[in-house]
């Protein structure tokens, strides 16, 4: 299959670790260019030098607080600057804290509302002029709660729902530009957000993380957790030519643990 990634310039949002930095570097072997972006300087620098090492496109990297519009601005003009017009955009960001909804205020609200919804809108909008010329790519990386709520993640819960009505929405806007709009939904990856959560749910239950791990492998019917490559495949995958004619649509990786249909 051709996924004619080579030369396309992608903005993958906060991609110093975990399912970002699977998702630029599995971009970077497909020959695209890429520019890297969390708020972690001396991580992004690493993680360029390590998909410098693939020896396919050029990787630069520019340091972001996604819940500042102005940074925001300033991101894009460098990745432009850098590499060009984008061409995919990849909208991430960590999750919000766990808790269940007696313990947050209002600046918990409003600061997760920012990260995990606001920053996706400001991105999109920023980049919007580039996509618009020849067409493009927006991918929204979300989380299985789109189909079934994690107990503990309500913050979680909520917003990512929003990401789901923004993609829906935006894909039928942007149609006629050949802009496609996809959300991809990781399930138990095995990256160190999903380590912290089983951490914090072992604390709680008085058990050891490695118990819950166990547990949590048994309610996938592949047996496992997700290795982050393999989650980067899908994203790839949405990002490239071969997904020419999939666009609003939610797809869950996941081994089949969200009994949703």
């Amino acid at each position: 299959m051709e996924l004619n990634l080579a030369g396309k310039v992608a903005l993958v949002i906060a991609s110093s670790q975990g399912l970002g930095k699977a998702i630029a570097s599995e971009l970077a072997k497909e020959g695209a260019n890429v520019m890297l972006t969390s708020r972690n300087e001396d991580k992004l620098q690493t993680a360029r030098e390590e998909l410098d090492r693939l020896g396919k496109g050029k990787i630069s990297y520019y340091p972001c607080d996604i819940t500042k519009p102005e940074e925001i601005e300033a991101l894009i003009r460098k990745t432009k600057e850098e590499l060009g017009k984008i061409d995919i955009l990849v909208n991430n960001a960590g999750g919000p804290p766990g808790g269940t909804f007696e313990k947050f205020n209002d600046e918990d609200w409003q600061n997760a509302f920012e990260l995990n919804l606001l920053s996706y809108v400001r991105l999109i909008r920023a980049a919007l002029p580039d996509l618009k010329k020849d067409g493009g790519r927006i991918i929204n990386i979300a989380s299985s709660s789109i189909k079934t709520p994690i107990p503990g993640l309500i913050l979680s819960n909520t917003f990512r729902l929003g990401v789901v009505g923004l993609a829906k929405s935006l894909a039928e806007e942007l149609a006629p530009y050949n802009i496609l709009v996809n959300t991809v939904a990781p399930g138990r990856i095995a990256t160190d957000r999903v380590a912290f959560l089983d951490q914090m749910k072992a604390e709680n239950q008085g058990k050891t993380r490695e118990e819950v791990e166990e547990a949590s492998k048994k309610t996938i019917p592949l047996g496992r957790y997700g290795h982050p490559e393999e989650f980067a495949k899908v994203v790839a995958f949405l990002a490239s030519d071969a997904s020419s004619f999939v666009t609003g649509t939610s797809l869950l990786v996941d081994g089949g643990m969200v009994k949703a249909i």
